[in-house]
């Protein structure tokens, strides 16, 4: 089951608070760190999900109708 954008959000929140307080050891915090990389692309995957489905909403009829389209996680997310 895919987790909601608020969830994981709130999983790198708790996980930058963890990594700013400074008393981890460094085996953790790497592990940490990499779990946070981790979330934030899936953050950033979902919110572009969320964008592009705002962006292809069609005019027909006088109904809005989405157009769906997804990003693969896979995809290059490069700035």
């Amino acid at each position: 089951m895919e987790t909601s954008f608020e969830e994981t959000l709130l999983e790198l929140e708790n996980i930058v608070e963890k990594l700013e307080n400074g008393q981890l050891p460094l085996d953790e915090s790497l592990v940490l760190f990499e779990r946070g990389i981790k979330l934030a692309r899936e953050c950033e995957i979902q919110l572009k999900n969320a964008q592009q489905r705002v962006e292809m909403l069609k005019q027909e009829d006088n109904e809005l109708r989405p157009e769906l389209f997804e990003i693969k996680e896979n995809s290059t997310l490069e700035k």
